[in-house]
């Protein structure tokens, strides 16, 4: 009896007392770390991302062209990889729209799980542009340690529609959008309240939203360590109040000036419900004509209920709240970026399958 006592005790602190998973984490995704808690392997990450840079390529063969290139950011000090995906057939000068595409994750890169949602895009005929951020894991310690959370690794994502507009001519700098998930849905906000005519219609998917919420409920020194490794805020939120304010997408809801589509989900463990409701209220009762937005209840995943798909077959797992959160992803975009139309020709085309 003592012994199966002491069992069910473990299991208990085992599934009830673990710590919470880190922003950008999940309990199915956690991040890369030996067990023994060593240093971070960072030549194991660089050939792991040679490794998923050719899974990319591979996954675009007869389906899309892929480049990966690198930009100086406009903050001035980092160069940028970024994939670039343009249809197999490019129609002339501004004939497609296009998407800055935003990685989820602290330290995270263009997951494989984003292929099949990269290749019905491009079948839409937009070209899409995924930065890999300052912080990104895959590209050396460096690179790793020079996280700015909701500061330089902005311009960095924002660095890429200049990309855009002189070096690939057949995107419409008229018809860029935006959209990213978790830590990625964050940097979408700040970039398009942090702008004005840059992009036409922006989607942020379960998107962090309020930094003082968030490390008052996952714990103030363990979150600030890990999206502020480096202490560039300057100190905790009750020293730096301004440079927290600055980086909640939450603070700045009235700047919002062109199409908002955000998805959030109650069964979030990475970004709670309190958090994300805080910005669904704030956008239906400030700007109801400008955003969109949809509260899921419990989908299969929870925080990752849109991007989970098979990784044999690189197919969706298409639950009905997954196949309902991307149709209004696509219909919002379709609607306010026009992919099907070429500029070039003043026609409207077909998708290609």
């Amino acid at each position: 009896m003592i012994a199966r006592t002491a069992l069910v005790f473990a299991l208990f602190t085992s599934l009830v007392l673990a710590p919470p998973p880190l922003h950008g984490q999940t309990r199915q995704d956690q991040p890369r770390r030996p067990a023994d808690d060593r240093p971070r392997d960072f030549e194991k990450d660089v050939r792991d991302q040679a490794e998923t840079d050719a899974r990319w390529r591979a996954a675009s063969e007869g389906y899309m062209q892929m480049q990966k290139i690198s930009y100086r950011s406009k903050a001035g000090d980092i160069e940028i990889p970024a994939f670039v995906f343009e249809p197999l057939r490019l129609r002339g000068p501004k004939g497609h729209a296009a998407i800055v595409w935003v990685h989820e994750n602290i330290h995270g890169h263009l997951y494989e799980h984003y292929i099949p949602y990269i290749r019905e895009a491009i079948a839409k005929g937009y070209i899409v542009i995924a930065p890999e951020y300052r912080g990104s894991i895959g590209y050396g310690k460096a690179f790793y340690d020079a996280i700015d959370y909701g500061g330089t690794e902005v311009d960095d994502v924002l660095t890429a529609v200049d990309i855009l507009k002189t070096k690939y001519p057949q995107a419409d700098p008229a018809r860029i959008g935006i959209m990213g998930w978790s830590h990625g849905g964050m940097i979408t906000l700040l970039s398009i309240f942090r702008t004005t005519g840059v992009f036409k219609a922006a989607a942020a998917l379960v998107p962090v939203t309020n930094l003082f919420q968030r490390l008052a409920w996952k714990g103030v020194e363990r979150q600030h360590q890990a999206i502020d490794p480096q202490n560039r805020y300057g100190g905790l939120p009750s020293e730096r109040h301004d440079i927290y304010k600055e980086r909640s997408p939450l603070y700045s809801v009235d700047k919002l000036q062109i199409p908002l589509l955000v998805h959030v989900t109650k069964n979030d463990e990475d970004v709670n419900i309190e958090e994300d409701m805080q910005l669904v209220d704030a956008l239906r009762s400030r700007k109801p004509f400008l955003a969109e937005t949809k509260v899921y209840d419990n989908p299969p995943g929870g925080h990752t209920f849109d991007r989970r798909v098979d990784p044999a077959s690189w197919q969706p797992e298409n639950t009905r709240e997954q196949r309902d959160s991307w149709n209004r992803v696509w219909t919002f975009l379709d609607w306010n970026l026009d992919p099907f139309h070429d500029a070039s020709t003043g026609s409207p085309t077909t998708p290609q399958r």
